[in-house]
């Protein structure tokens, strides 16, 4: 794993989520992209290292600390482990795989709000799904990208 590399996307990615994309009202999770594309690329080991980090980068930008890192790391862990027995290597895998690990990250991480005392907007499950519906449909087009800058093979080379 190329941590340098990873620090460098992880910290772009966080910019870009707090900042730019801020503004929209549905807009797609990057950090959650990332999870998901680290717990299917990495070894299980670098899979679980990236999934807290990420969670501990969406906390940075949240209103609470603790939620997403829990829930992060947790469904990014599972994903990991799961991707052992099922292969999520084409687009539309990927596609399902970014669409439940936000919509499970985004309930589990409201459950743990709730139990902080904070309060949430009326609608927050309807911006969960549109969330993880808009990052399910960007998602799999920025592994390529993101394969590239972290030197990562998504494919296997020759004939099976």
């Amino acid at each position: 794993m190329r941590w340098f590399r990873f620090a460098v996307l992880a910290c772009l990615a966080t910019v870009l989520q707090a900042g730019f994309l801020a503004s929209l009202k549905i807009r797609p999770d990057l950090l959650l992209i990332l999870l998901v594309f680290f717990a299917i690329y990495c070894s299980t080991t670098d899979a679980i290292i990236t999934s807290f980090t990420i969670g501990f980068a969406a906390d940075l930008i949240g209103r609470t600390m603790g939620p997403q890192m829990i829930s992060f790391g947790l469904f990014g862990t599972l994903l990991a482990y799961l991707r052992r027995a099922i292969t999520i290597r084409e687009m539309p895998y990927q596609a399902l795989a970014i669409f439940v690990t936000g919509l499970l990250a985004g309930a589990l991480a409201h459950c743990l709000n709730l139990l902080t005392g904070e309060p949430t907007a009326p609608n927050i499950y309807r911006v969960t799904f549109g969330m993880a519906l808009y990052s399910s449909i960007v998602g799999p087009f920025l592994f390529l990208p993101i394969a590239w800058w972290m030197h990562i093979k998504t494919r296997r080379s020759g004939r099976r």
